[in-house]
């Protein structure tokens, strides 16, 4: 594991301040489908695989059950238990990430070159042959249980989840991935397996490599790992619109501080409004000390430590959210001073100094991104499941530069929309009553 640090370190080096990332596009003898970044100076490739559906197909009654499952794929597999797979892995300083989220199920794989083709053997025994044989099912379930249950403690958890519960009901996105205490401790072994067969389909896949490996590798590695996965998965869920309306929710929670989850729709990843959206968020909330909320809320009034806004174009609902912490004899002012912030920017706009002062700031961050094979894999793979060409990140910066301030004012009075607010609190806050 140690040389992989090493080598992981030098990569990091490599690629700080690389002008330009040359991606190509392969398609394998099987038709997988993937981008590639040759970078042959270090002796190091990083494999990141994505699958579109995840947690959204787990099936009724049986919530957490991809997570669970995605949690098990190195707790053994093929004629490994998981204390072998562990060993196999760390023998060859291999990494290997599963993460299941909402809508993607994420697969990250780093490996040095002198081993790539056990460390792939290992992965594919992974992703094409998982035991979840019982012994590791009950100790993973018991992590989960426990992660779960300290959620429900969790101030900044259960303001999510109410907001998530109220704001899109049975839907998927209406709960946690995680599943309920309930519902994960019913969890089987079959269940691991049909939730498996489910979540890693090839109709759903998407994939990137960087390092040192050349595209005419690609093809056949590719084949060799994925190609025994099903072919097509169930069918993913409906759209569905954001179902809360402007208000105050309020959870009775023993503590010194409130904190507020607020939030109404949002705008989806393709609009073609969503650079001028982004900027806007920039400067209204997600600017760090620089933002219009920050000054407002915390540095005017020393009402929070601090506030922050967020795009979220999920795959099948768009939001526009926001968090905030103060304590319970000053989050109804925290609140008040959000929504006459949000109203003001909706109806006067920002400044062309706001804008200029965003766009020297996101255009000189993105390359910054960019600061390692891990990262490249990692930006590439999901521009490929929003449907970005490879030219984006060539172009991305113009798109920013191309944004007016009568485009970014046109869409603050469009998407910000104060009266739709919801704000979720959970505390004892004082002077603020619930709408519903």
């Amino acid at each position: 594991m140690l040389r992989l640090f090493l080598v992981l370190c030098l990569s990091l080096m490599a690629t700080i301040g690389r002008a330009e990332i040359d991606i190509k596009e392969v398609t394998s003898p099987g038709g997988i489908n993937a981008w590639v970044v040759e970078e042959p100076s270090i002796p190091f490739v990083a494999l990141e695989i994505r699958f579109r559906g995840s947690a959204a197909l787990d099936l009724p009654g049986k919530r957490g059950a991809t997570n669970l499952m995605t949690a098990l794929l190195e707790e053994g597999a093929g004629d490994m238990d998981a204390q072998t797979f562990q060993r196999a892995r760390e023998d060859l300083a291999a990494r290997y990430s599963f993460r299941a989220f909402d809508d993607t199920l994420s697969i990250s794989a780093e490996f040095l070159t002198e081993n790539q083709d056990e460390a792939l053997a290992l992965l594919r025994a992974a992703l094409t042959d998982p035991r979840f044989d019982q012994e590791a099912l009950d100790r993973v379930r018991a992590q989960v249980l426990s992660g779960i249950a300290s959620d429900a403690k969790d101030p900044n958890s259960i303001a999510g989840a109410v907001f998530d519960a109220a704001a899109f009901g049975e839907h998927p996105y209406g709960t946690s991935p995680d599943g309920t205490l309930e519902s994960v401790t019913a969890l089987t072994q079959d269940d691991m397996f049909t939730a498996h067969r489910n979540a890693l389909t090839r109709d759903r896949l998407y994939v990137s490599v960087v390092g040192d490996i050349t595209v005419a590798e690609v093809g056949p590695m590719l084949d060799d790992l994925l190609g025994e996965l099903p072919a097509e998965g169930p069918p993913l869920p409906e759209d569905i619109a954001f179902g809360l309306e402007g208000g105050v929710t309020i959870v009775d929670y023993e503590t010194p501080q409130s904190v507020a989850l607020f939030g109404h729709a949002g705008l989806k990843r393709d609009d073609p409004d969503f650079f001028a959206a982004y900027i806007l968020n920039h400067v209204l909330g997600a600017g760090g000390f620089e933002s219009r909320l920050m000054t407002e809320v915390r540095e005017k009034r020393g009402l929070t430590y601090g506030i922050r806004t967020f795009l979220v174009p999920k795959f099948h609902a768009e939001m526009m959210l926001g968090s905030v912490a103060s304590s319970n004899a000053t989050v109804a002012e925290a609140i008040a001073v959000t929504r006459d912030e949000w109203a003001r920017m909706a109806t006067e706009g920002m400044t062309a100094e706001e804008l200029d002062l965003a766009k020297t700031y996101l255009t000189g961050e993105y390359p910054l991104r960019f600061d390692g094979n891990d990262e490249i894999a990692g930006i590439m793979v999901g521009m490929q499941m929003i449907g970005l060409p490879p030219d984006y990140v060539v172009n991305r910066n113009d798109f920013i530069e191309d944004v007016t301030l009568e485009d970014v004012n046109r869409v603050a009075a469009e998407l910000l929309q104060p009266d739709d607010l919801h704000f979720v609190v959970v505390g004892q806050p004082e002077g603020l009553e619930a709408t519903q």
